[in-house]
C-alpha cells in the first residue's frame, strides 16, 4: 500500500524544513513548496534520503494561479492526508508601532500569514471532505495571543489564522477531517538570528522555562496533531512558547 502524502508550504527552512522532513520520518511522500529553490532542493534531498518520495515545487505560495497549478501536480503525485500551512512571516525589517506602520506591509502580511492558509486550504479541503479523512495543522504565533507591540498586522493575520482553524474545523468536524493550529512562541530560526543579542537576552527573560526553542520543537507537535493518536481533537491551537502565555 503506498504511503499517505503530506504536504508543507515554506519547507526550505526553520520550522518548515523540520517538520517536512519529522512528518518523512513519521512514514509521510512528501510535497514541499517554498520559493527558494536551493534549500529546497536539499530538504528534498534528504526525505528522499529516508526513503520516501518527494515532489519539491518551487513557486510564491501567494500566487494564487499557481497555487492552483501546483495543487494539481501534487495530486497528481499522490493522494493528500495532510496539509500543513507553515508559510506565512512578519514585517520583519518594515514592521514598526502601529502610529507609524504602512497599510501596504499590512497588507502583505495578511496575504502571507493569513490568506496563503485560507487559500491553499480551499484548494485542498474538498478532497479531504470526500475522502473523509485528513489532517489540517495551520500556523499560527503566540503574538495571536500576546499581542506583541510593533506586530499589530502580524498579531492581527495570526489571530486570523486561530478564527479561521475554529471555523474550518467545525464545518470538516463531520467528515472526520482535524483542523488544528499551532502557536509558536520563541523559536530559533534564521528570522530569530537575525535579531541583535540583546533583544535575543530580553526574550530568553521572558520565557518562563529560561530557553528559546528549536524548529524541532514545533516538528514534533505537528507530528502528533496529524497522527492518529490527535483523531479526537479538532478546532485547537496549541502554544509552543516555553510557558510564557498560560491559558
Amino acid at each position: 500500500m503506498s504511503a499517505r502524502l503530506a504536504i508543507v508550504t515554506g519547507a526550505a527552512n526553520g520550522i518548515g524544513r523540520a517538520s517536512a522532513l519529522r512528518l518523512a520520518r513519521d512514514g509521510y511522500d512528501m510535497a514541499i513548496v517554498d520559493r527558494e529553490a536551493s534549500p529546497l532542493a536539499e530538504v528534498a534531498a534528504a526525505i528522499e534520503g529516508l526513503g520516501r518520495r518527494c515532489l519539491r515545487e518551487v513557486l510564491d505560495c501567494t500566487d494564487e494561479a499557481a497555487a492552483a497549478a501546483c495543487c494539481a501536480r501534487i495530486e497528481a503525485f499522490g493522494t493528500p492526508h495532510v496539509l500543513f500551512n507553515n508559510v506565512g512571516q512578519s514585517g520583519r525589517e518594515r514592521a514598526a508601532e502601529f502610529w507609524r506602520s504602512d497599510p501596504e506591509v499590512w497588507r502583505f502580511v495578511l496575504n502571507v500569514s493569513l490568506m496563503t492558509t485560507m487559500l491553499w486550504s480551499r484548494r485542498l479541503v474538498p478532497g479531504l471532505r470526500e475522502r473523509r479523512a485528513g489532517r489540517i495543522v495551520n500556523m499560527s504565533s503566540m503574538s495571536a495571543v500576546y499581542g506583541d507591540a510593533g506586530l499589530a498586522d502580524y498579531a492581527a493575520a495570526k489571530a486570523g489564522v486561530i478564527g479561521f482553524t475554529r471555523a474550518l474545523a467545525r464545518e470538516l468536524a463531520p467528515f472526520q477531517v482535524n483542523v488544528n493550529a499551532v502557536a509558536p512562541g520563541a523559536i530559533r530560526t534564521r528570522a530569530h538570528d537575525r535579531l541583535p543579542p540583546e533583544t535575543i537576552d530580553r526574550i530568553r527573560a521572558s520565557v518562563p522555562m529560561g530557553y528559546v526553542a528549536e524548529p524541532d520543537d514545533v516538528a514534533h507537535t505537528v507530528s502528533f496533531l496529524c497522527s492518529d493518536g490527535a483523531r479526537y481533537i479538532t478546532g485547537q491551537t496549541l502554544l509552543i512558547d516555553g510557558g510564557r502565555w498560560m491559558l
